[in-house]
């Protein structure tokens, strides 16, 4: 009753405003007859739906997207994940291109409006484990398995996949710079001071990120760190060789997801995405290298024996 009403009163105004009728402002009536105003409204009804739903299948993409960028996938797997989950939920007019540290992604409202969403995703720790969770969502997706939301409610759930717990870290930092310390021609005496400078390298390393350190900044006071710490174990008799243990221990620090990331990103003719990792891969090499450097000078410098 009330929206016949409504239609009746925007049909007299329309009809009385101009000569003939045919006033018509934007966004109000121009019908003449009540029926036609209550099919504009049912119309208007089915568009904004539509839109809706075109913007949740824009989310959903995008995020899932951020979260492959942000933690090491490669330029191919972000855009052809958001490319199929678009496309699994019927969005023909989806459009994205994506950088190392940026997403821009449009999908179609009908005509020629569109909603567009721009991230940014600065190089970050990489989880692994999230990105494993993004493919396999992503695979249920194409499969037709989950409605909309339901995958928009697990795509914000694998957001907040925690990383692996501080204490665990610490200790495969030191199991692992121990093993290839002994990897590259080490002994098991070498090994453990290896693991004593790893585990200190870790725990310095979670300090940095809680403190917000560029990585640069904790790349170069990381190395510096370790090597000190395998010089002190050396001149106190733990192990007897000193490139060993610090070959072991730095590692950590080697990033080898970056160079890993460029070399396919290049492959895959994605170049200014594949420059981006490689600079970082390089500068990361290039602050381990200064830090390790300085302190072994210094150490000469001293008349240490190193």
């Amino acid at each position: 009753m009330g929206e016949d009403f409504q239609a009746r009163r925007f049909s007299r105004e329309a009809f009385r405003s101009g000569p003939g009728g045919r006033w018509d402002p934007p966004g109000l009536c121009r019908y003449r007859e009540p029926a036609e105003f209550r099919k504009h409204l049912e119309q208007r009804k089915v568009e904004s739906t539509a839109m809706d739903r075109n913007q949740q299948i824009l989310e959903l993409a995008t995020t899932a997207g951020e979260l492959l960028l942000r933690n090491g996938a490669e330029i191919f797997r972000v855009q052809d994940t958001m490319e199929k989950i678009a496309g699994a939920y019927g969005a023909a007019q989806f459009h994205v291109y994506v950088i190392s540290n940026g997403i821009f992604a449009s999908v179609g409202e009908g005509g020629p409006a569109y909603s567009t969403q721009i991230r940014n995703v600065p190089l970050s720790p990489v989880h692994l484990g999230r990105v494993a969770a993004v493919n396999q969502l992503s695979r249920r997706i194409t499969a037709g398995e989950l409605p909309l939301e339901e995958a928009l409610r697990e795509m914000h759930a694998v957001a907040k996949i925690p990383f692996t717990a501080p204490w665990l870290q610490v200790l495969a930092a030191g199991v692992g710079s121990a093993c290839f310390c002994i990897l590259f021609g080490g002994s098991l005496f070498d090994g453990a001071a290896s693991f004593l400078s790893g585990v200190l390298l870790w725990m310095f390393v979670l300090w940095a990120s809680g403190k917000k350190l560029s990585k640069i900044v904790t790349n170069l006071l990381g190395s510096t760190l370790v090597t000190v710490c395998g010089l002190a174990l050396f001149h106190l008799g733990m192990g007897s060789q000193m490139d060993k243990i610090i070959i072991g221990s730095i590692i950590p620090l080697v990033p080898g997801v970056p160079l890993t990331t460029a070399v396919r990103d290049f492959f895959n003719s994605d170049y200014l995405s594949g420059t981006i990792h490689l600079i970082d891969a390089v500068l990361i090499a290039a602050c381990i290298a200064i830090g390790v450097g300085a302190v072994l000078k210094g150490a000469a410098f001293l008349g240490a024996a190193v």
